[in-house]
């Protein structure tokens, strides 16, 4: 390709490092096409063709999201390889709560300096996230801002599209009090709360490899855990079970999301003891001198998803989500009233 500019790079922006971004690419680009994708990268959209068989009113369903302050973990520690699963997993496990299937996905990444290398290992993640939730990457861009950002550092955040028949969304209207809140366990903090999180721990280059004994790992390792994608378990639930409605246990924690699932007039008894709270939880509770409510308020606790089955229906359900490879559990009951209750 010809196409290059002096003045341009002596501005800081070298679009060559940009077409050797894309050449480093391709290849995990290529592990997630699906049936569906129409075009390669380099247009000025990907295209996609869904499968309509069988559907009587497909609706779509669409989710966007980014990665956060989560980042700056990934800086302190040069690691750039799972941030993208991230990135995938805050929107496909937003699509996934309507009962949709994701199709695609895009990418958006910003940054200060364009590292080829560097945006190879970030997009080697989003694909490693796009395999794992059976959708495709079919676009993306990667804008290089100097002066906006600093050199080594960068933005990442995506959206994916996701399609249900409309006879086979989630319908909360149908929730009643005695259906059974189930549980499905987190790799750890997620991708949420980051900023607290830091401030606890008042990370630096000269802690981030603390081995903490707790969590049989260094500091850095625990918080670079990936989010988990709960797609492919979450719909084997709804095909083998009941499911009437699902939450994903984001930032604002179960005060915040769980009631986003709920119909009027009923209440989320979420037993505590139940919660299969994560070392990495309680060790940031006690150093941090954070309440039990902050804590519930903020981050998942070892709880990354949670869902309203009918009662007769939650052994099904379970079973469904552990032969899918996550940890299920009951986690509670809707009772009349409104919001949530832990007790």
């Amino acid at each position: 390709m010809n196409s290059f500019s002096d003045s341009y790079k002596a501005a800081g922006v070298d679009v060559t490092a940009g077409y050797q971004s894309v050449e480093l690419i391709k290849k995990h680009i290529a592990r997630t096409k699906i049936d569906g994708v129409m075009s390669g990268i380099g247009g000025f959209g990907g295209l996609f063709r869904p499968n309509l068989t069988g559907m009587n009113e497909p609706i779509l369903v669409s989710g966007t999201d980014g990665v956060g302050t989560k980042l700056k973990v990934a800086f302190l520690m040069d690691k750039h390889d799972t941030v993208g699963i991230d990135c995938v997993a805050m929107c496909v496990n937003d699509v996934v709560c309507s009962g949709a299937s994701p199709l695609f996905f895009l990418d958006y990444i910003a940054c200060g300096k364009n590292f080829p290398e560097r945006i190879e290992k970030i997009v080697s993640g989003i694909a490693e996230g796009c395999v794992q939730s059976g959708c495709a990457l079919v676009g993306g861009e990667t804008a290089e801002m100097p002066g906006f950002y600093p050199e080594d550092e960068y933005d990442l955040a995506g959206f994916s599209v996701g399609m249900v028949d409309k006879e086979k969304m989630l319908e909360p209207e149908k929730m009643q009090a005695g259906d059974v809140l189930i549980g499905i366990q987190s790799s750890g903090v997620h991708s949420n709360g980051f900023s607290l999180v830091r401030k606890v721990f008042e990370l630096s280059e000269k802690n981030i490899n603390l081995h903490i004994d707790e969590l049989g790992m260094t500091l850095g390792e625990a918080l670079l855990t990936p989010t988990k994608i709960y797609v492919k378990s979450a719909l084997a639930a709804i095909e083998s079970a009941n499911v009437k409605a699902i939450s994903h246990i984001t930032g604002g924690g179960f005060y915040e999301n769980i009631p986003r699932m709920l119909k009027q007039g009923l209440c989320a008894k979420v037993e505590k003891t139940a919660v299969p709270t994560l070392p990495i939880f309680n060790i940031m509770q006690v150093k941090g001198g954070i309440s039990e409510h902050d804590m519930f308020n903020t981050f998942n606790m070892g709880v990354g998803m949670c869902m309203a089955v009918d009662k007769n229906d939650a052994q099904k359900a379970m079973d469904a989500i552990n032969a899918a490879g996550e940890t299920a559990f009951v986690l509670g009951e809707l009772v009349e009233g409104e919001g949530i209750e832990l007790c």
